[in-house]
C-alpha cells in the first residue's frame, strides 16, 4: 500500500479551506495537518459585518470545525502559530518550537490591515485604546464592546470595509464619520458619478462624509482617544476610531525562507512559489503582478490549487476577472471587470439620480470589459458572463441596458459554466453536480456543499430556479419569512429593531433610511403605530401617514357622512349622558342612533364639517371605534342584580376600560368580563374575557367573533382583581410590541402559542414582566382622548 503523503496547509482562512475541501471531494493520498494562528475556522467580511450591525449574533457564526475534519482524519491545530520554515528540510517549525515534516505544503496565511503611520494610533507599542481594525471575530466583538461607551466614531477609509464598518457602528446608536483620504468612495469600485451617489445614499442614512481628508494625528485624552488632527487642520471629535485603509499580505514566512516575494508571495499558473512543492493562495498570493482581495478568485485559486497538488497538471489559474457583488449600507452594488476604460473604450450609461440608481457598461472593440451597477444590479450575471466570454456583443447593443434578451431570462438556457454566484465564483455546473450527486434539495444545503449563497444572498433567485429545474416536482420552496410591505421590505420586528437602532422618531425618517421609496397607505399607518408604541407622545406625527379614520378621529362610511361613537364605560349609562346624546341627535338631525354590540350608542351620518362641533356638545369621551386600540369592556350585570352574578363583572369592567381605554395597539381590542360562567357576554369571542367563577376569575386570550370565529384559549386563574389586571397589563404591552400590524390577538397567539405567552406572563421565563407592566401604566397615564382634549372639556366618567 502506497504511503501517504504529508500535506500541511498554513492558515484556517477561507482560501485554505476551500483548497482541503475541494481537495477532498477529489479524493486524494495526504495526510493533513492545518495550522492557524485564529481560533475559529473559515469566516468572511460579510459575516463580520452582520454582527457589527446587529443583524447576526456572535455565536451564529463562529464555525465550529466541519464533521469532514473528523471523518476525513485532518489533524487540525487552532491557535498555534508557525513560526518558521525549514525549506531543505521540508518542515514547519510553531512557535513552540515544535517541527512537523511536510511532502507538500500550502500557505494561505491571508493579510492583514495596513495601518498608516499617524501620530498617536499606537502606544507602547499597541493600537491605542479606542482605535481599532476590522478584520476578524475578535475585532469585531472588541467594537461592539467599546461602542457601548462611546458617543462618535470615526471611520478612517472610504473603501468597502470603511463603509461597513460605518453602517455598522450607526446601527449601535454611535454618531459616525468617513473621513476618506481620496475624493470618491470606493474608488476601486465606482467611478465619480457612481461614488457621488453612493456618498448621497450613505449620508441618507446618517453617516457624515469627510473627502479629501488625511488623518494626521490620533488625539489622546487621559490615554484613551479624544479625536483626530487632520492635514488641512481640522480637528474631529472622536472617541472611537476605525482604522480601514486597505491590506498587506502575509508574506513574512515565504520571506525569511527565501521564496520570491513582491507585494506578495510570487506564484505561477499553477499556484506554485518559487519552491515547486510549496504553494500560496489567497490574499498572500501574488499572481502575475496582482494580489487579489475578494472571495470570487480566492476560490478559483483553491480549485487549481487543489487540482495541481492532487496531480492534475491539466489545469491551470490564468487570472480572474475582477467582480465585486454585494451590498454597501445596505445598498446594492456590482462593480465588474475594466470599470474605468481605456482609451478607445465607449460607455454606455443610465442615470436616475432621484432613485439613486446608476448603470455603466463598458465596450472595446465590441466586447464588454467592464460594468457599474448601484441601486439595481438586474443583469449581473449577463454582465459578468459577457466580460468573461468575451463574445461579441454587437447584435445586442441595443437589449444590453433595457433588459436580457428573451433567450437569457431562463438559468435552463445558461452555459454550464456560466457564473451563478459572482461573489464566491460558483459555476451553473458546480451547482447541477452537487445537487445530483449528494441528493440536496434547498438552497441550504447547496449552500453547505459549494459556497454559493453565502455572502451577498444575490444568487438565492437562480439557485431556486436550479433546483426546480433538476428535481422538479420534488423541489419545495421554502416560504420566506413575511415582509411587511414592498416598500420597506423587511420583517416587522427586525424594521423595530433598526428604528431603535438607528433613533429613528417620523415616519419619513423610517422610510428614508429603511425603505426603498416614499411608502404607501399600507405600511405608513403600522409605521406610526410603530413610533406610537415606543415613543408614546415623543415622535414626529404627519398627518399623510395616518388612516382616514383617525385623521377625523370617526368611522367613515360609504356615504362619506361619519359615525361618532361615545364611550361608555362597560355599558353603563346615566339618563344626563343619553338626554346629551339625544339632544346632539335632534340638533344635527343625526339620521340614525343605534345601539351597537359593543353595548354603545353609534350617531350615524354625521357629515365631516360637524363633526368637532358634535363632540364638543356631546362632553364624552371618545370609544375609538374607528381605530387600531382598545375599545370596549362588555360587561353584565353580575352579582350586583343578576341571581347567577358570582363576581363584580360591571366593576371590574369598567375599571378595565378605563385602564386601558384608546391605547394603540396592532389590532383592535375588545374585552368582556362576565359575571358568572354562562357567559352572557360572549366573553370567548373576546380578545380578552374575564369570567368570574366562585373562587374568582378565568382569563381568557386570544378570542374572535369575526369572519373566522375563534373561541379565546385559557391564561390563567386568579382570585382577585388586581391579578387581573396585572396579567391583564402585561398580556396587552407584549402583544402590542410583539405582534405585527394589523394582527388581532387571535392571530397572534396561533403564531406564538399559548404555552409562550404562559410562559411570558406567568412564568417570567424572559425576565420582562416587570418592565412590560411599567410600561403599559406608562401608555395609559400618557392617553389623552383626541375629541375632549380638543374642546378643552373633562371626561364625563
Amino acid at each position: 500500500m502506497k504511503t501517504k503523503e504529508q500535506l500541511i496547509v498554513i492558515g484556517n482562512g477561507m482560501s485554505g479551506i476551500a483548497t482541503i475541501e475541494h481537495l477532498l471531494s477529489k479524493g486524494h493520498n495526504f495526510d493533513i495537518t492545518i495550522f492557524g494562528s485564529e481560533p475559529h475556522v473559515n469566516y468572511n467580511r460579510v459575516l463580520l459585518s452582520s454582527v457589527l450591525s446587529c443583524e447576526q449574533e456572535y455565536e451564529e457564526i463562529i464555525l465550529n470545525p466541519p464533521e469532514w475534519y473528523k471523518n476525513n482524519n485532518i489533524n487540525l491545530h487552532l491557535g498555534v502559530t508557525i513560526n518558521s520554515l525549514d525549506v531543505n528540510n521540508k518542515e514547519v517549525i510553531t512557535d513552540d518550537g515544535k517541527r512537523y515534516q511536510f511532502d507538500k505544503l500550502l500557505i494561505a496565511t491571508g493579510s492583514s490591515p495596513f495601518i498608516p503611520p499617524i501620530k498617536g494610533t499606537r502606544t507602547s507599542g499597541i493600537l491605542t485604546p479606542g482605535i481599532f481594525t476590522f478584520r476578524n471575530l475578535e475585532d469585531t466583538m472588541s467594537m461592539i464592546q467599546w461602542a457601548h461607551g462611546s458617543r462618535k466614531a470615526l471611520i478612517i477609509g472610504g473603501g468597502l470595509l470603511g463603509i461597513e464598518a460605518a453602517s455598522g457602528l450607526i446601527n449601535q446608536g454611535l454618531d459616525v464619520t468617513i473621513a476618506h483620504l481620496v475624493e470618491r468612495l470606493m474608488e476601486m469600485q465606482l467611478d465619480d458619478t457612481g461614488a457621488d451617489i453612493l456618498k448621497r445614499e450613505i449620508t441618507r442614512r446618517g453617516i457624515r462624509v469627510l473627502l479629501g481628508y488625511g488623518a494626521e494625528e490620533i488625539i489622546i485624552d487621559n490615554g484613551r482617544v479624544g479625536g483626530i488632527r487632520f492635514s488641512n487642520g481640522r480637528v474631529h471629535e472622536a472617541d472611537m476610531i476605525v482604522i480601514a485603509t486597505g491590506i498587506r499580505p502575509n508574506v513574512h514566512l515565504a520571506k525569511e525562507a527565501g521564496f520570491t516575494v513582491n507585494n506578495g508571495i510570487v506564484v505561477n499558473d499553477y499556484l506554485q512559489t518559487s519552491h515547486p512543492d510549496i504553494y500560496a493562495v489567497g490574499e498572500c498570493a501574488e499572481h502575475r503582478g496582482k494580489v487579489y482581495g475578494i472571495v470570487a478568485p480566492l476560490m478559483e485559486q483553491a480549485k487549481v490549487a487543489a487540482e495541481v497538488i492532487s496531480g492534475n497538471c491539466n489545469i491551470s489559474y490564468k487570472g480572474s476577472i475582477t467582480a465585486t457583488r454585494l451590498k454597501v449600507a445596505g445598498i446594492p452594488l456590482a462593480s465588474m471587470g475594466s470599470y474605468q476604460g481605456d482609451v478607445g473604450c465607449e460607455e454606455i450609461t443610465y442615470c436616475d439620480q432621484g432613485s439613486s440608481v446608476y448603470k455603466k457598461l463598458v465596450i472595446s472593440g465590441g466586447r464588454m470589459v467592464g460594468a457599474i451597477l448601484l441601486g439595481d444590479i438586474d443583469g449581473y450575471n449577463r454582465y459578468l458572463g459577457l466580460i468573461r466570454n468575451q463574445g461579441d456583443i454587437s447584435l445586442q447593443r441595443k437589449t444590453l441596458m433595457s433588459g436580457q434578451p428573451q433567450a437569457m431570462t431562463s438559468v435552463a438556457s445558461m452555459p454550464d459554466d456560466a457564473t451563478i454566484c459572482g461573489c464566491m465564483g460558483v459555476s451553473k455546473g458546480s451547482i447541477i453536480n452537487a445537487i445530483e450527486e449528494y441528493n440536496l434539495t434547498s438552497v441550504k444545503e447547496i449552500s453547505e456543499k459549494t459556497k454559493a449563497c453565502t455572502s451577498c444572498k444575490g444568487c438565492k433567485p437562480l439557485i431556486e430556479q436550479l433546483l426546480q429545474d433538476v428535481l422538479g416536482g420534488e423541489y419545495v420552496k421554502q416560504d420566506k419569512p413575511r415582509e411587511f410591505c414592498e416598500c420597506i421590505p423587511m420583517r416587522w420586528e427586525d424594521i423595530r429593531t433598526s428604528v431603535i437602532d438607528h433613533r429613528l422618531r417620523s415616519v419619513s425618517d423610517i422610510l428614508l433610511t429603511l425603505g426603498n421609496g416614499p411608502g404607501c397607505q399600507n405600511c405608513k399607518p403600522g409605521l406610526n403605530y410603530m413610533l406610537s408604541e415606543l415613543y408614546l407622545d415623543d415622535y414626529e406625527r404627519e398627518v399623510d401617514t395616518l388612516l382616514e379614520n383617525d385623521r377625523h378621529h370617526a368611522n367613515i362610511q360609504k356615504d362619506g357622512t361619519f359615525s361618532v361613537v361615545p364611550r361608555i364605560y362597560g355599558g353603563v349609562t346615566t339618563s344626563d349622558q343619553l338626554r346629551r346624546i339625544a339632544d346632539v341627535a335632534d340638533k344635527y338631525n343625526v339620521p340614525m342612533l343605534k345601539i351597537t354590540g359593543g353595548q354603545r350608542i353609534d350617531l350615524l351620518g354625521i357629515s365631516g364639517e360637524k363633526l368637532s362641533s358634535v363632540w364638543e356638545d356631546l362632553g364624552m369621551p371618545s370609544g375609538h371605534a374607528y381605530t387600531k386600540a382598545v375599545r370596549t369592556s362588555k360587561t353584565c350585570v353580575g352579582n350586583s342584580f343578576c341571581r347567577y352574578g358570582l363576581q363584580n363583572s360591571i366593576g371590574l369592567g369598567i375599571l378595565l376600560e378605563q385602564r386601558y381605554q384608546g391605547i394603540p395597539c396592532p389590532g383592535k381590542i375588545k374585552l368582556g368580563v362576565s359575571g358568572c360562567p354562562r357567559n352572557c357576554v360572549e366573553t370567548w369571542t373576546k380578545d380578552i374575557g374575564v369570567i368570574g367563577i366562585h373562587t374568582g376569575w378565568e382569563i381568557y386570550v386570544g378570542g374572535n367573533g369575526g369572519v373566522k370565529p375563534r373561541v379565546g384559549e385559557l391564561l390563567a386563574v386568579v382570585k382577585t382583581e388586581d391579578e387581573v389586571i396585572d396579567i391583564t397589563d402585561i398580556f396587552i404591552q407584549y402583544y402590542r410590541e410583539n405582534a405585527q400590524w394589523m394582527e388581532r390577538t387571535s392571530h397572534f397567539i396561533e403564531r406564538v402559542g399559548i404555552d409562550h405567552i404562559r410562559e411570558v406572563i406567568l412564568e417570567d421565563k424572559l425576565g420582562i414582566a416587570g418592565r412590560l407592566k411599567k410600561r403599559i401604566e406608562e401608555v395609559a397615564a400618557s392617553y389623552k382622548d383626541p375629541w375632549l382634549e380638543r374642546s378643552g372639556i373633562l371626561p364625563d366618567c
